[in-house]
């Protein structure tokens, strides 16, 4: 009952927009929920991206002016930061924040769940591979982040149609 009582200002980063009920589900898809906004958070922690220009050329198609929203909308959302870049002040820098980066276990769910699912440009076996070892990827994930390692943990995916493990067929049957 007591979290039913806190007003959106009382808790730090969480923009000022009513949510539409109090679903924690319905809550999160308000913040992150959109396609974009999930493929820059996935961009940002496993493919190291930190700049517009990353986004823009991850091969996804977002236009610039959607890309910016969104990078603003996950910025008062409190789900990233932006930041001068260290050589070039010019130059801006997006960062997950710790709210973001506990987003980690989601984005994996996410990737294991279409890779089992679905026809992905995804290796099989590395997906598996991450499940398997689930504790341990979220681990380095964290890893990554805390100390502003932007080495990818993952590839660009072919597009689906490509080269695939044939044992995909066999297990979506």
């Amino acid at each position: 009952m007591q979290v039913m009582l806190l007003s959106s200002h009382t808790v730090p980063g969480r923009p000022s927009s009513k949510p539409r009920s109090g679903c924690p589900v319905s809550i999160s898809l308000e913040r992150f929920g959109d396609r974009w906004s999930l493929l820059i958070i996935r961009d940002l922690m496993v493919r190291g991206y930190r700049t517009f220009r990353e986004f823009q050329e991850s091969g996804e198609g977002i236009a610039t002016n959607v890309l910016a929203d969104r990078l603003k909308k996950l910025q008062a959302a409190g789900i990233i930061t932006v930041e001068a870049d260290e050589t070039d002040g010019r130059k801006l820098n997006y960062r997950l924040t710790e709210k973001g980066i506990d987003l980690a276990p989601v984005m994996l769910d996410l990737l294991v769940w279409a890779s089992r699912h679905e026809e992905t440009g995804a290796p099989c076996a590395v997906i598996e591979n991450m499940a398997e070892n689930r504790t341990a990827i979220l681990a380095e994930t964290k890893r990554r982040w805390l100390e502003r390692d932007s080495t990818p943990l993952l590839p660009r995916f072919d597009v689906a149609g490509g080269a695939r493990d044939p044992a995909r067929r066999r297990r979506s049957g």
